[in-house]
Formats: C-alpha cells, structure tokens, sequence
C-alpha cells in the first residue's frame, strides 16, 4: 500500500499529465480516479477538494520556478544576464511540463476556484518582481542606462514570457516557446 506522501504525489502527476492532453478540456475528479484506478472518495482521502489539488501544483511550480531563480540571482554577477536567464527558466520550464503551463497561463483553472487563479496572478507578480529587481542591479552596476524605466521593462518582459505559454498551450503544444527566444532576448534587451 503506497504511502500518503507517494499517493499524493501520484494524484499531482496524473493531473498534470491530464493537462498535457491538448483535447482534455476539464479535468473531472471522476476521470482523474479513473485515470489513476481508484474512487473519487480516494482522491478526497488526500486532497479535501479539487483546488486543493491544483494548489499543489501551483505549490511545485512556485518552489521549481523560483529555486531556479534564486539560483540564478545568486550565482550571475551580470544584471541583463540574471534576466535573460529567468526568461530562459521560465520558457523551459513551460516546455518540459506543458499541463503546468495551462496551469500558468490559467487555462486549466477557467471552472476552478477564483482563489488558484488569484495566486497565479501573483505569482506571475513575484516573477515580474524578480526581473524588475535584476533590471535594478543591471543599473547599478552600469549595465544599462540609468535612465530605463524598469516597471515596463519588466512588465514588457513578462508579457513575452505569458506570450509564449499561451502560444505554446494554444498550439496543441506543438510550439516551441523557446524558438527564437535568444534573438527575441537581445531584441527585447536591446534599448537598455
């Protein structure tokens, strides 16, 4: 008997891998039981309601996402590198998990509870914030011109990046939303 620690990790995997089906429209907790060959009173054994589910995966990509961020913060002496490099996590991360990017873009929490896509928003925000804050070093150690308006910088910046989600998952996940990303970066970075 799997331990509850391993069944909810299960239940998370599934419904991720729920969502990386492009014709999967909503993800029911009857078919989400089914998929994973228990009954729906299992899965409430775990989770006590459906958004508590998508609250843990909210939670996996919040510690993913931004473990990779301060790594990045911590380690990169360059400004406008720490910034291209959070781009860069950000666009990966949406290719390697495509049901985390209907998460993300909030596609998959449409008939959800209005709270999961309220955290989205801010982690969304936390992101910009952590761009924003880059953009900051990137001036004060004369990277950039000091003249640069950093709030729509950073809010330009993550704008490419929700763009590219929402390509990626409107495409039936077919687009890479890291094609081009280096040229797109340098465009992007080129008035600084």
């Amino acid at each position: 008997m799997p331990r509850v620690a391993d069944r909810k990790l299960q239940i998370l995997q599934q419904l991720a891998q729920m969502l990386e089906d492009p014709n999967c429209k909503k993800v029911t907790t009857a078919l989400l039981a089914a998929r994973l060959e228990v009954s729906e009173a299992a899965l409430y054994r775990h989770f006590a309601s459906k958004a508590q589910m998508y609250e843990g995966l909210i939670e996996f990509i919040e510690q993913t996402i931004f473990r990779l961020i301060n790594k990045i913060s911590e380690s990169e002496e360059s400004g406008l590198k720490q910034v291209s490099a959070m781009v860069n996590v950000l666009l990966n991360f949406a290719k390697k998990n495509p049901g985390m990017t209907r998460v993300l873009i909030g596609d998959a929490l449409v008939h959800e509870n209005d709270r999961l896509q309220d955290r989205i928003n801010r982690l969304h925000d936390r992101l910009e914030s952590s761009m924003r804050q880059s953009l900051r070093f990137a001036i004060n150690h004369g990277e950039m011109n000091s003249a640069l308006e950093i709030d729509p910088k950073g809010n330009q910046l993550m704008a490419y990046v929700i763009g590219r989600w929402h390509q990626f998952a409107k495409s039936r996940f077919t687009k890479d939303p890291t094609a081009y990303s280096e040229v797109q970066m340098r465009m992007l970075l080129a008035d600084v």
